[in-house]
């Protein structure tokens, strides 16, 4: 196959993949705020005594978990239009897509540490007569949050890469500009690559920062 690389195609139209850029950087961060504060009260309502709260949160979590992005992405664009008459633009429906994907792994994450909460910390919040509400604010919330911080790093970094998948459903993300400026440009190896490098420009500097905080916690815990 006769291909010469000609990378200039790309370097000369990098202004729509810097607003593609900024759109994917746009769903990230508001998916993970809806993540993180949403994924914690689910993870109270999957250790509910009451089934009531703890059987529809874990079939919430499970659904999230145990079916593909790409379908979860794909069924909200398509199916709760038809199915509930709302119609909201592309961008909301694909914060409300990936927020609710990470919503169900970062409840797994706080799930386990919420567990790891020492009893002795549990009982002295009702010695001292706070109200369970309460309990959970200042004595639960800030360990679990504190101990969960490196996976909902990790969740968060993912949900950055999978927000390409909201480029299938017409989202002008940097995913939806790399499609379009390949096609322009009958190059897809030096757009795609470029694309490549754009993601891991921000992906590699937050997995390094999740890997330092980790071994910084091997090390305390020693």
């Amino acid at each position: 196959m006769d291909y010469s690389l000609d990378i200039g195609a790309v370097t000369r139209n990098l202004g729509p993949l810097f607003e593609g850029l900024l759109v994917t950087v746009e769903l990230t961060v508001a998916a993970n705020l809806i993540g993180i504060v949403a994924g914690f009260g689910v993870a109270l309502l999957v250790l509910a005594r009451n089934p009531v709260l703890r059987l529809p949160a874990m079939l919430f979590v499970e659904f999230f978990r145990c079916t593909p992005a790409i379908v979860q992405v794909v069924w909200f664009f398509y199916c709760v239009p038809m199915l509930f008459n709302v119609f909201l633009d592309p961008i909301t429906m694909g914060v409300l897509a990936l927020g609710l994907n990470l919503t169900a792994f970062n409840a797994e994450a706080y799930r386990a540490n919420i567990q790891a909460v020492p009893g002795e910390h549990r009982d002295a919040g009702i010695a001292l007569g706070l109200s369970p509400a309460k309990r959970v604010l200042h004595i639960i919330l800030p360990q679990a949050l504190r101990a969960s911080v490196p996976v909902l790093l990790t969740n968060g970094i993912g949900t950055f890469q999978q927000s390409a998948l909201v480029a299938i459903v017409g989202v002008q993300d940097l995913m939806y500009q790399g499609k379009l400026l390949a096609t322009e440009t009958y190059r897809p190896i030096e757009t795609f690559t470029v694309v490549a490098l754009f993601y891991l420009a921000i992906s590699f500097p937050v997995s390094q920062f999740v890997g330092w905080m980790e071994r910084r916690r091997g090390i305390a815990a020693r």
